[in-house]
């Protein structure tokens, strides 16, 4: 058998095949920014700023919530190559609340690092919110994400974040790639906490060691910054879940920081994670103790 390009051109089928060159998506880079500011007690829009694949939504807020900005990845998920950078800016007496539209998800990579850079800034007398959904690690993926936190004198900032290793729903384990999830958390240019889960190559020993994961298969942060953080670590900790079967979660203070932890099964540290963030914004700004819309979607 052979193809007939042309009248006077025949290739023979084999060559034909041959020539065929499988597609590859090339790698993207997105951009958001969003900055906020105070006009007469009421927080306004200052600055937005989005390239594909990343959105930026203002969805109204809840009646006497506050503004609301939600982050959307719309290739649907990262793969090998790809960069994400994230910036949002809180001016001073502004209250804001960022957090993805649904869950990200890293698929397996060829070898290419993916890469997610946050930078958070909070101005005087500002509450920003980082509010994570979950991100879910395909095997084999490969990210590195850094968060960068800078806070001025007065502000409050609670943010976080939450992974998920593997897709046990669909009976998939994660059982190798790379994950390297840094936070630096600075006053000015003095750094005042700093964080990193790093894990690269076999995944399975570490996330079965009960000196790492134990075994479990979802790993959530919180973390609140204030000039009075310290003394809310016991308050807080009497808002953590009591009854949570299938997660376990812990609060401490480190340099003045609180810090939070929450390990367990995917879903059970949802539940976990959602219930104190929604008790611990109330407790700590008068905000309703609620979660947005889509968040539950």
């Amino acid at each position: 058998m052979s193809v007939a390009t042309s009248p006077s051109e025949v290739i023979p089928a084999n060559q034909a095949s041959a020539a065929v060159v499988p597609l590859r998506r090339a790698a993207v880079r997105g951009e958001a920014a969003l900055s906020v500011r105070a006009e007469a007690g009421v927080t306004r829009l200052v600055d937005l700023h989005q390239r594909d694949p990343l959105s930026l939504r203002l969805p109204q807020p809840a009646r006497g919530d506050i503004f609301e900005a939600s982050l959307i990845t719309t290739s649907g998920g990262i793969v090998g190559g790809d960069s994400l950078e994230i910036a949002v800016t809180a001016g001073a007496d502004t209250q804001l609340r960022v957090y993805p539209q649904a869950a990200e998800k890293v698929y397996r990579s060829t070898g290419a690092d993916s890469r997610i850079d946050v930078r958070l800034s909070a101005a005087a007398g500002a509450w920003l919110e980082w509010l994570p959904q979950e991100t879910i690690l395909f095997d084999g993926a490969r990210l590195r994400r850094e968060t960068t936190l800078t806070v001025e004198p007065g502000s409050r900032v609670l943010a976080g974040e939450f992974l998920v290793f593997g897709r046990s729903a669909s009976g998939e384990t994660l059982s190798q790639g790379l994950i390297r999830d840094a936070w630096q958390l600075r006053a000015g240019k003095r750094l005042i906490w700093a964080d990193a889960l790093h894990m690269e190559g076999d995944f399975r020993r570490p996330l079965a060691s009960i000196a790492c994961l134990g075994g479990m298969t979802a790993f959530a942060s919180a973390i609140f910054h204030a000039e009075d953080a310290a003394a809310q670590l016991e308050p807080l900790r009497a808002l953590l879940p009591e009854d949570s079967p299938g997660s376990q979660q812990a609060l401490t203070a480190v340099n003045g920081v609180i810090v939070g932890r929450f390990l367990g099964e995917a879903r059970a540290v949802r539940q976990a994670y959602g219930a104190f963030w929604a008790a611990a914004r109330a407790h700590l700004a008068g905000l309703p103790p609620a979660l947005p819309r889509l968040w539950h979607l």
